[in-house]
């Protein structure tokens, strides 16, 4: 039977965009593996101590989601930061979500930046390495979410680290395997059914058809659905149920 991870982005508290916690806690029930904001970009202590209390109850894996300090644009503004505030920055925020961890008797399962610093680590490899060198410092047996294909995912193999190929529910993608920018025309998918055949191919087929009608490889270990977006737990249930039904198991590797 295959297995695969259902990861979510969550803890994404600020003024700027609509939350609410007990949203995250719905999408508790869907989901094998779970991101937390660290603050950076969105969050505070509060809102990580809720969440991993909740997510321990349902025994689902932790990991942090750091960002560039970028609260006023959610953590989108690309920033040119040298390699060593890069490492820097990833690492205060692991170390932040990881002392609320120590407060449970639990440990931290993987990171997965967050944003603008997700996007350029896929592309550019010493942002990739810096983030990478952050989480060796750290623990090096602590996995590495990163974009299929990508730069992020090829520095975390280089550096020794485990590492999940991440794909999207709820995105699509440009013809070089990226993810189109939410600045773009259907960056966003909203029908909970196209992004559940979109899901399947990427599980099954190892495909997805980007907007431009070219079919990529790409390989799925981990599958992301944004917690804040507006379908976000409609996009959870039914993804966790369509798998149920092709015999695809729910599972933080």
């Amino acid at each position: 039977m295959l297995s695969i991870d259902l990861n979510c982005d969550m803890g994404e508290s600020t003024d700027l965009w609509q939350y609410s916690i007990e949203k995250d806690f719905e999408l508790l029930k869907w989901v094998s593996s779970i991101n937390i904001a660290c603050g950076y970009h969105a969050g505070d202590i509060n809102t990580m101590k809720l969440l991993i209390e909740e997510a321990i109850k349902r025994n689902i894996a932790i990991g942090a989601h750091p960002s560039f300090p970028d609260k006023e644009n959610f953590g989108r503004t690309n920033m040119q930061l040298s390699r060593e505030r890069i490492s820097e920055i990833v690492l205060e925020q692991i170390e932040i979500l990881n002392n609320i961890l120590k407060e449970n008797d639990k440990k931290l399962h993987h990171v997965k930046p967050h944003g603008a610093l997700y996007n350029m680590a896929a592309k550019d490899g010493n942002i990739a390495s810096a983030i990478c060198e952050a989480i060796k410092n750290f623990d090096k047996d602590i996995i590495l979410y990163g974009l299929s294909g990508s730069e992020l995912i090829n520095a975390g193999k280089d550096s020794g680290l485990k590492t999940y190929s991440e794909v999207f529910a709820d995105r699509t993608y440009k013809k070089d395997g990226t993810l189109t920018p939410r600045s773009e025309p259907n960056a966003l998918i909203d029908d909970p059914d196209k992004a559940c055949s979109q899901v399947l191919q990427m599980i099954k087929r190892e495909i997805i058809i980007s907007t431009s009608g070219k079919e990529i490889n790409i390989k799925a270990e981990t599958i992301c659905i944004h917690g804040d977006g507006e379908h976000a737990e409609e996009f959870a249930k039914k993804i966790n149920r369509m798998m149920k039904e092709n015999d695809i198991r729910l599972n933080c590797l």
